[in-house]
């Protein structure tokens, strides 16, 4: 997830309000981690069936269109979430449409363990990552098109990321989030990929996707420089880390050969120095790359 700054084990993938978050937003942003990390739960923690699951999140999003038009939830199960997700929404005019997708994406993770191609990974990402960074730039009061463009390429590069990273984890929970069409491309049978057996082959598709995710992540680059300028270097650091922190996870991948299969890459110590290291001399540099680009 985790790749940011200040993420946590349940969803990943989320910038949690930290010291360099203007204190006036804190609130604001726990709140959404609160409600993203809560359906994460429903949608992945525990030993409920597949039903259980969907109704659990059905109720969900019923609370939230509830807060939306500012009712109290249906029940008291989630009132540590809505409650303060509900004053977020009246006192930042936050958007419905994000955290509906955050929810959809949810819910796809219940019912679809298998993506055929990178258009549709996409699709997945779109919903599940980058309505975070929409959520938080609407709280920066960024809106302009480039800006958006470049937090949804960050967003869905630190999910990719993650999914590269965690690609033994996932396998073991039969979820394959590795394109048919790359393993395809690849030569790599995809039902040997899901059983964790390694080969040169596997390791040269992990090595394409880390390629594709780095130049996804290097394409949003310049939002940093941008939310520095707009909103105060506290901002851009923070994002700068972020985007840093996933980078290093990429190096990682990297310097494990490419066997994420067989071992899970973390950060230590030294790696968070490195991205502090970085975060500070940082450019906005520009790629951009297809997942099958040689």
């Amino acid at each position: 997830m985790a790749v940011h700054s200040c993420a946590t084990d349940h969803y990943e993938n989320f910038p949690v309000a930290s010291l360099l978050c203007p204190a006036r937003l804190r609130p604001a942003i726990g709140a959404i981690y609160g409600f993203a990390r809560t359906a994460d739960d429903l949608a992945d923690e525990g030993e409920a069936t597949p039903q259980q699951r969907l109704d659990d999140l059905k109720s969900y999003r019923a609370d939230l269109l509830a807060a939306a038009q500012g009712q109290p939830p249906a029940a008291s199960r989630w009132r540590a979430v809505f409650d303060p997700l509900a004053a977020t929404m009246a006192n930042f005019h936050l958007p419905l449409a994000p955290l509906l997708d955050l929810l959809s994406a949810f819910e796809q993770d219940v019912t679809k363990q298998h993506y055929r191609d990178s258009t549709e990974l996409l699709d997945y990402c779109r919903r599940s990552a980058n309505p975070v960074g929409r959520l938080l730039l609407h709280l920066y009061g960024v809106h302009d098109g480039r800006a958006l463009a470049q937090s949804d390429a960050i967003c869905t590069a630190l999910q990719l990321a993650n999914f590269w990273q965690d690609l033994s984890v996932d396998v073991s929970r039969q979820r394959l989030y590795v394109p048919l069409s790359e393993c395809d491309r690849a030569g790599v049978d995809p039902q040997a990929l899901a059983a964790g057996q390694d080969s040169p082959l596997v390791r040269h598709l992990v090595r394409q996707l880390v390629r594709w995710t780095r130049g996804l992540m290097l394409d949003g680059a310049g939002l940093p420089h941008t939310l520095a300028a707009q909103s105060g270097w506290r901002v851009g650091m923070e994002l700068r880390l972020v985007v840093q922190g996933g980078l290093r996870i990429l190096d990682r991948i990297e310097a494990n050969g490419y066997d994420s299969l067989q071992r899970r890459p973390a950060l230590g110590t030294r790696d968070v120095v490195w991205v502090v290291w970085q975060a500070f001399r940082m450019r906005a540099p520009t790629l951009s790359v297809s997942p099958g680009a040689a």
